[in-house]
């Protein structure tokens, strides 16, 4: 963040200093909508994943990779957003309520899983699905800013699938 200057995104968006500053107040305001609208895609494809009523297997699937696959198509804004949580209250704010809206969602998944016999009762269910959550961002955290060591990209959707599938059903695949 701190190597590029609203100038240099004011030219890479085609518009001239000042028209940038009409648009955004500033250079943390472009990350923070970026992010805004990762997080809508994501929502989204969440949403008609969760509308069609598919295999629970599949479902928790396409719920996550419709995460690796958003994020880890703005690799760059990523790792411009993680540098901004780190000195900037909103960008805080901001993750702190994506993340609180995730895990909310993945609590009502796993209870309606639990609800309907698929699912073995067990932990709480929120806080099976903070942990869940916090660990699928930390290891695409790690693929995406190029940390070591980190999950190998072509096995990551795999690892994370069957991590949540024994949490939620307490085997590989749900009964």
């Amino acid at each position: 963040m701190a190597e590029i200057s609203v100038d240099d995104l004011a030219r890479g968006a085609g518009i001239s200093r000042p028209a940038f500053y009409f648009y955004f107040p500033s250079k943390d305001a472009v990350v923070l909508t970026l992010v805004d609208r990762m997080v809508a895609e994501v929502s989204r494809a969440l949403d008609e994943s969760t509308e069609r009523l598919i295999d629970p297997l599949i479902a928790w699937r396409e719920g996550i990779e419709s995460f690796y696959e958003t994020f880890g198509a703005h690799r760059a804004v990523i790792r411009a957003a993680g540098e901004l949580s780190a000195t900037n209250a909103e960008a805080r704010a901001l993750r702190e309520q994506v993340m609180e809206g995730w895990v909310a969602r993945v609590c009502e998944r796993i209870e309606a899983e639990r609800e309907r016999g698929a699912a073995p009762a067990g932990l709480p269910a929120r806080d099976l699905a903070i942990a869940l959550v916090q660990m699928n961002d930390r290891v695409f955290g790690a693929i995406f800013v190029e940390e070591t060591p980190a999950v190998a990209e072509e096995n990551v959707l795999d690892v994370l699938v069957q991590i949540w599938l024994s949490a939620i059903y307490g085997a590989p695949t749900p009964g």
